[in-house]
């Protein structure tokens, strides 16, 4: 688990485009608001949950490292 991945979903930005839930099935669902949310809340480190990440039209996917805190999407200090 100290390698675990955080994943969040801001449900106030998400606009439900399910681009995540088809670059990461089975990591994100759309809920039955239609909003974004993780499967769980951690994951282990894996390239499709940060392309899900990257390719939110929204930017409303955070990743951190779930041992240390940092963030891993968005870098730190590196605008998105």
């Amino acid at each position: 688990m100290a390698d675990d991945w955080t994943v969040e979903v801001d449900t106030r930005r998400c606009i439900g485009s399910g681009v995540c839930a088809s670059t990461a099935p089975g990591r994100f669902t759309l809920n039955n608001t239609g909003r974004s949310q993780p499967t769980t809340p951690t994951v282990t480190p894996e390239d499709r949950v940060l392309d899900a990440a990257f390719t939110c039209p929204m930017e409303a996917i955070t990743i951190t490292d779930w041992g240390t805190g940092r963030s891993i999407f968005p870098e730190e200090g590196v605008g998105v």
